[in-house]
């Protein structure tokens, strides 16, 4: 059974791939847990410098890894070779950080024993993850778990499974058969992974498909990264640079990224300048020159509709720059969408495509309010030259990650991750590595104990 994959620059179908069920997700399963073994019996040095080979194999095969990114998100290449590079560092960060553990404290806690903790991995690892970064989502999941010394199933998006299967290739020559393996399907692949006997599961994706996993998954531990609707608080002292930086991150990946800034809220005094250096700054960035296409016709239709039904009374479209015999592709204008009320469908929902809205307050506490006013909770910036009300509004948004004076910006030494409907859990930095290990406590007497007779 094939689905056909569409390149979103044009809308015509550009290939097909295998949608897996119950044989092929079994098969993979038990192939990661054959692998199991082996793999976590390695020392974090060994993993350390299996890990390092793969990325070094990434970044040997850019170019490869560019065109099929670029086959099935249409992103500009700009994009695709930042992201690529990110990749290969992200697998080698936990390659390190895997050998620099830390643990409770240990030693003679109570008299007459002495007490550790290991770190141990959880197993067999089914991640999930979208369509809008098909590579970097992945790394971001199977690079904390695999240096933890689990194996890893892995399901892409029904229409980007191009990267990951060169990915588990050069995993299988780097870090052994069976490591990593992707299972390329439908929805029903993914709830198939999910239902299998794997140790845990890793899900990057909606809100709705969220909760589904977990109720899928049970008992099991899950790591959810549901998505976002980021507000960026741009005060009437924010830095000249605010509306082009603000208009550059809402745009990258045509919007389609859980962080992007999607809800502008400002100042009542400073609210026409805003709507107006926004206009301005959103304007300059062109669909098919700066950023590209949405990713699939579902997306589309969801993204119009959402647009459609706004009661904005202002809509402030770009142009397009849509290269010749791409003029059929999924491509949207950067729009910016003024005077709405506070429950509009696209200031309460995750938009995910290249709009923002504005939205005024008369004060900074009502506008930190407004920010904090929608479920999700995932990501945030504040804009101002005054230090200390940004980090005092920094420290009071409900977010998992928040910036000041800038947006997007984020490392591997970070963590990312959401609070409440934008799930749990983290993404990056050395934290990441205990969503995929478990703590085991081993207490030894050292008193003899009595002697037999």
């Amino acid at each position: 059974m094939n689905s056909e994959l569409t390149d979103p620059r044009t809308g015509r179908p550009r290939s097909t791939a295998p949608v897996s069920r119950e044989p092929e997700v079994a098969a993979a399963v038990a192939a990661a847990r054959t692998a199991l073994g082996a793999w976590s019996a390695l020392t974090p040095k060994d993993r350390a410098r299996r890990l390092d080979r793969l990325a070094t194999l990434i970044e040997d095969s850019a170019a490869e890894y560019a065109a099929r990114e670029r086959a099935g998100t249409g992103k500009p290449d700009a994009e695709t070779a930042g992201e690529i590079e990110q990749v290969a560092d992200l697998f080698r960060f936990f390659a390190t950080a895997a050998r620099t553990r830390t643990a409770p404290a240990a030693g003679r806690l109570v008299t007459g024993h002495e007490s550790w903790v290991r770190w141990e991995p959880m197993g067999v690892v089914g991640v999930i993850v979208p369509w809008n970064y098909p590579l970097m989502m992945a790394a971001w999941r199977c690079a904390p778990a695999l240096a933890a010394g689990n194996t890893v199933v892995v399901k892409p998006a029904e229409t980007t499974p191009d990267t990951l299967e060169l990915l588990t290739e050069h995993a299988s020559r780097t870090l052994g058969e069976g490591v990593l393996q992707s299972l390329p399907g439908d929805r029903r692949t993914g709830r198939l992974l999910v239902e299998s006997p794997v140790d845990m599961v890793a899900f990057t994706g909606s809100g709705r498909a969220g909760l589904d996993v977990a109720a899928r998954a049970g008992t099991r531990r899950i790591s959810l990264e549901l998505g976002g609707n980021a507000p960026a608080v741009v005060l009437p002292d924010a830095p000249a640079d605010t509306y082009a930086s603000l208009a550059e991150a809402a745009t990258y990946n045509a919007g389609q990224s859980c962080a992007a800034p999607a809800r502008v809220i400002t100042l009542t005094a400073n609210y026409e300048e805003t709507v107006t250096r926004l206009t301005e700054a959103m304007g300059a960035r062109l669909a098919g020159r700066d950023f590209g296409p949405l990713n699939n016709p579902d997306q589309v239709a969801r993204y119009d509709s959402l647009v459609a039904s706004s009661s904005a009374k202002r809509q402030l479209a770009a142009d397009l720059a849509v290269p010749p015999g791409e003029e059929h592709g999924h491509w949207r204008a950067a729009l910016l969408l003024a005077d709405l009320p506070h429950d509009d469908p696209t200031v309460t929902e995750e938009v995910f495509g290249p709009l923002l809205t504005v939205q005024h307050a008369d004060t900074v506490e009502a506008a930190l309010s407004l920010a904090n006013g929608v479920p999700q909770a995932l990501a945030a910036s504040v804009w101002t030259t005054d230090l200390g009300t940004g980090l005092d509004l920094a420290a009071r948004l409900d977010a998992g990650e928040a910036w000041l004076n800038c947006h997007l910006v984020q490392t591997a030494e970070l963590p990312h991750g959401g609070r409440g409907p934008s799930g749990h859990g983290t993404d990056l930095s050395t934290l990441a590595l205990q969503e995929y290990q478990r703590p085991k406590t081993v207490t030894v007497r050292l008193t003899p104990g009595p002697r037999e007779s």
